[in-house]
């Protein structure tokens, strides 16, 4: 058998049985270097080290110390009632409102599971208490919400992306603000869109009266709110490279949720920083075993092959774009986001730059396509994070209340391909 059908063969049965992905990764390359290549097994420690040997993948760490030190800072519940305070009266407003904090959330932690636990756990049970909306609907919100986390920047996946296509993380960190915040609009009128045909979200939420003494809202939020400008701010005017904004918001967020807000304890700061390894192990881990996988396919002459094909076969960009985009929204059922842009983008990237589409445009609609993979059945990951904030709901009733919105962000996927300069706006 052909040694890349053997890989690819091996990498989907393992896949089948359960095993992890990064596992299945190293597994699959390893079995075809021992029985079908003559390589020096020296090689393996050597190509696996250089996976996890890249210098924006540090901010991929520091990004997630950052948004575990805001969620176990408070910061999460002032970003909520930030979002209360413009957005009380509108019908289905703890819907809208979700999805809001969810963006503000994603401007914080880049990771659309983090989003849904920080933001759901809090905004779930105002829903139920509510009694205007339905369970299933509810939950189904904090994780669409959820998947918001990856585009707004700075976002987990455009740094794996620049790091793929080596380009400008700054520049995708520029891009992506426009197309995030018009993916959360669209959300927000497709939830509004239900909640009208269905009767939901009837009851306006009234803001409680100011006590004598307490904090204004929007003042006691301004820390929260200033985290973005610091760190995009920095970046484009050039005082600190993204990786280095990474690093600067892990020292703000400590020292707004000990010194200001107060809420950071030592017990909390221990768990924000064994939660964050434990996410930076996994993808540390799984960038490690793509590189290697990656690294075989192209010492097959693979990679090469594909390229080739595609830029033979396909002589439209957008013929090729869109091609991608399915390739993208498809992968997202079955597989996370970091192992599609590890994957599939050293694929697709060149051949895409052959036909002259620009990669900070891809950079914006591939992510943005992966963050919706988060909630296409039947793996998608916010889903089940969702589903366990209420173990009651049956997350088969998740697969069926996620289709419209799964929709909607298959159409703004679509336009965006379609309207680059929406995508170039600030890069």
């Amino acid at each position: 058998m052909n040694p890349a059908l053997l890989l690819f063969v091996l990498l989907c049965v393992l896949m089948f049985l359960g095993i992890p992905i990064a596992v299945s990764l190293c597994m699959s390359t390893v079995a075809v270097m021992v029985f079908c290549l003559d390589v020096n097994i020296m090689s393996f420690p050597q190509k696996l080290f250089a996976g996890a040997d890249s210098f924006p993948l540090m901010a991929v760490i520091f990004f997630m110390i950052a948004g575990e030190l805001m969620l176990q800072g408070g910061i999460s519940k002032r970003l909520i009632n930030v979002c209360k305070l413009f957005l009380a009266r509108v019908r289905g407003s703890l819907a809208i409102i979700s999805f809001a904090a969810c963006g503000f959330f994603g401007a914080l932690s880049g990771s659309a599971l983090a989003t849904t636990a920080a933001i759901g756990g809090i905004m779930y049970p105002e829903m139920q208490e509510d009694g205007t909306y339905d369970d299933s609907f509810s939950l189904t919100v904090q994780a669409v919400g959820g998947t918001l986390g990856p585009m707004i920047p700075p976002s987990i996946p455009l740094i794996l992306f620049g790091m793929v296509a080596s380009c400008s993380v700054g520049s995708l960190f520029a891009a992506t603000i426009v197309p995030g915040l018009i993916v959360c609009l669209a959300y927000c009128l497709c939830g509004y869109v239900i909640l009208k045909k269905r009767n939901m979200g009837t009851r306006h939420y009234v803001r409680p009266e100011r006590k004598p003494g307490e904090k204004n809202v929007f003042l006691d939020a301004i820390w929260a709110l200033l985290t973005p400008v610091i760190i995009l701010g920095g970046i484009y005017s050039g005082v600190f490279s993204p990786t280095e904004s990474a690093a600067v918001a892990c020292v703000y967020a400590l020292i707004v949720g000990t010194c200001i807000y107060k809420e950071l304890t030592l017990k909390k700061i221990y768990n924000a920083l064994f939660n964050a390894m434990k996410g930076s192990v996994a993808v540390m881990f799984l960038c490690t075993c793509a590189t290697f996988f990656g690294w075989l396919l192209t010492y097959l002459g693979t990679t090469n092959q594909i390229i080739n094909f595609l830029t033979e076969t396909i002589s439209s960009k957008l013929a090729l774009f869109l091609i991608i985009d399915l390739i993208v929204l498809i992968s997202g059922m079955f597989v996370d986001g970091g192992t599609i842009i590890l994957i599939v983008g050293p694929l697709v990237c060149p051949a895409a730059a052959a036909l002259g589409i620009s990669m900070i445009h891809l950079g914006v609609v591939f992510c943005i396509g992966i963050a919706v993979g988060n909630i296409t059945p039947p793996f998608g990951a916010c889903l089940f994070v969702a589903n366990s904030l209420d173990k009651s709901i049956k997350v088969e009733k998740l697969f069926r209340e996620v289709i419209p919105f799964c929709i909607t962000a298959t159409v703004v996927v679509i336009l965006l391909t379609l309207l680059e300069p929406v995508c170039t706006l600030f890069a």
